[in-house]
């Protein structure tokens, strides 16, 4: 066990190395000027990262995942769609409302939405999601159509939201979906829905449980629009992203984020134990491992949350603000960054190793990194441009859905339900607690003030759920484009063969 600790810390500072060089490389330029307290508490945060992201993947490999399948086999089992449907619907709004950084977001709108009506009602809009999910897999719906009618009902609560004047809730609503599908959430749903469709079987059982992330994704945006359509006023945001003491501000962090914590994980092992007492029956032995992986996720988590809370998102407002005034440097920083800043996110790992194992080595990991990496890159580089020109976000979303959704009518079913999961999974906790920071620190700088924050700023974690759509589908079309290049070769071959070479045995 230890060994495999071990890998999985290596594996992770692999990731996160290349965010602190980049910064430390920045701190050397006249670029930036960090104080020494700064760059102490960046680097003391960086090891808790590595440390957390270990115990994190450790924690999924060895409970979240294994718990996740077996309570979708379990219920599955039970035969009864009800009890399936209302589990499925009562575990997506308790996970949800538990979701740590769920809660960050919220805090930062309370002016104008209640923290608790928002939490509710976007734990509501993925627990009904999820049910559709469940229902798509268990009629064997094929995603692309199901996804293309949700996301014109989200187009068009959108043209209702600016109609009624309230534009700034936009980007908000489409942050949500990317913030909801968090490191709790991500490997457990994944899980469930692969222990659904093998339970349930059929030639598409590997393409059918995927998905699940990818409509959960779109309950919250739809469930904020219409929450924005009976919301009056105008939202405001002051950035506070104040760094104190390193030791003490952990400490601090370290208790309040495992309260948080605890209590999702602590819903989704009531459910199982209910399901073991029920119907599962685990030997003692798997349920051990399971106690341990527990544990391990626990601990990881909450050395995570509590790192990118404490040291990145300071360093990520300070970079913003000061990258900013040169808006080159920034647009290249923000898509060098991107590229980097997506390996550090846990649950990317646990959806690479997934698609590997369901797709049989067709979708190696390297690959998917490598179209995520490309992907998230490109999408926070044309974000920084947004802020620096001060146009609306729509401008992105709506010729960048249109051409993912066009795509997925093209490609197979299985790479459009894996892009549109990795669209929720590419924007976790770092991108929220780094990245967020980052081009709120830009936007102030650019607009000398934090009024333009929630029309130009926030909108980047929807931008990096949205790049992998489209180009993971991308990576389906060239394999698809490279199989029929290889049987028409080979048929090629097999016409222009020389007959006298053919062997007749009649």
């Amino acid at each position: 066990m230890w060994s495999v600790l071990l890998k999985k810390i290596k594996e992770s500072m692999v990731s996160v190395l290349p965010v602190v060089a980049i910064v430390f490389v920045l701190n050397l330029t006249p670029l930036t000027n960090f104080t020494t307290n700064e760059t102490v508490t960046f680097l003391i945060s960086a090891v808790f990262l590595i440390i957390g992201i270990g115990l994190f993947n450790m924690g999924a490999d060895m409970a979240m995942t294994p718990m996740g399948a077996h309570i979708g086999s379990g219920l599955t089992k039970l035969k009864s769609i009800f009890i399936l449907l209302s589990v499925c619907f009562a575990m997506g709004i308790l996970i949800t409302v538990a979701e740590p950084d769920l809660s960050v977001l919220a805090g930062q709108v309370s002016d104008i939405i209640s923290s608790t009506s928002l939490i509710l009602t976007i734990g509501v809009g993925v627990g009904l999601f999820l049910v559709f999910a469940i229902l798509k897999i268990i009629f064997r719906r094929p995603i692309s159509s199901i996804l293309m009618f949700f996301y014109m009902m989200l187009f068009a609560l959108t043209s209702l939201l600016i109609i009624k004047g309230n534009e700034s809730l936009i980007p908000l609503a489409f942050d949500s979906g990317g913030v909801t599908t968090g490191p709790i959430t991500v490997p457990f749903i994944m899980a469930l829905g692969v222990g659904i469709a093998s339970a349930i079987g059929g030639k598409n059982s590997g393409e059918n449980s995927f998905g699940l992330i990818a409509l959960c994704s779109v309950g919250p945006m739809l469930a904020v629009l219409l929450l924005g359509t009976t919301t009056t006023g105008s939202l405001t945001f002051t950035p506070e992203y104040e760094m104190d003491n390193a030791f003490i501000s952990i400490i601090h962090k370290l208790i309040d984020t495992s309260g948080e914590v605890g209590l999702a994980l602590g819903l989704i092992v009531v459910f199982f134990v209910v399901l073991q007492l029920v119907c599962l029956k685990l030997p003692k032995k798997k349920l051990i491992q399971i106690a341990i992986g527990i544990a391990y996720t626990f601990v990881g988590l909450v050395i995570f949350l509590s790192a990118v809370s404490i040291g990145f998102m300071p360093i990520g407002y300070k970079l913003g603000c000061a990258l900013a005034k040169n808006p080159v440097i920034l647009i290249i920083f923000g898509f060098i960054v991107g590229m980097v800043v997506v390996l550090a996110e846990p649950a990317v790992h646990v959806l690479n190793k997934q698609v590997e194992e369901i797709t049989e080595g067709t979708v190696s990991r390297h690959s998917m990194m490598i179209a995520l990496s490309i992907g998230v890159g490109a999408s926070i580089g044309l974000s920084t441009l947004r802020i620096v020109f001060g146009f609306s976000l729509l401008y992105y979303l709506i010729p960048g859905y249109l051409i993912s959704l066009g795509l997925s009518l093209f490609v197979p079913g299985l790479y459009t339900a894996i892009a549109f999961d990795s669209g929720g999974v590419a924007s976790g906790p770092l991108t929220s607690s780094f990245i967020l920071p980052f081009a709120v620190g830009a936007c102030v700088a650019v607009n000398s003030g934090a009024s333009a924050v929630l029309t130009d700023a926030f909108g980047i974690v929807a931008m990096v759920a949205m790049a992998p759509l489209i180009t993971i589908q991308l990576l389906g079309f060239r394999a698809i484009i490279t199989k029929k290049i290889r049987d028409k070769i080979a048929t090629n071959r097999i016409l222009n063969a020389d007959d006298e070479q053919i062997i007749d045995f009649m």
